[in-house]
């Protein structure tokens, strides 16, 4: 039983050896990735909480109009701001390529030592 103890605690420590391990750092176009993505949820989050509002209303007029209906007196509605509709995705524009090929590229320190 202490065998199979120490042959698992070896292979934890190897795994976990690995998953510490530095990663390279990502490139530009993996950044870009990232950002898109980033938009995309930020959007998503955005469109699920206007649905969300307009469902809150919708389920508050008819629960206001159904107890109208049978007579049954109700508190007055809270005021909540009106639901903000978020528009159509628009992707942010990657960087173009012209730009980076105009600007100067920077020596490297080694060259201004000689």
């Amino acid at each position: 039983m202490k065998l199979k103890a120490i042959a698992a605690a070896a292979v934890l420590a190897l795994a976990a050896g690995a998953a510490l391990a530095k990663l390279p750092p990502p490139t530009d176009e993996q950044k870009a990735q990232a950002a898109a993505a980033k938009a995309k949820a930020d959007y998503a989050a955005k469109l699920d909480a206007y649905k969300l509002c307009v469902s809150m209303d919708r389920v508050s007029a008819h629960y206001y109009a159904d107890m109208k209906a049978k007579g049954k007196e109700v508190k007055p509605e809270i005021a909540t701001p009106a639901c903000q509709d978020p528009g159509p995705f628009e992707a942010a524009a990657p960087p173009s390529a012209t730009a980076a090929a105009a600007a100067p590229a920077k020596p490297p320190a080694d060259a201004e030592k000689k």
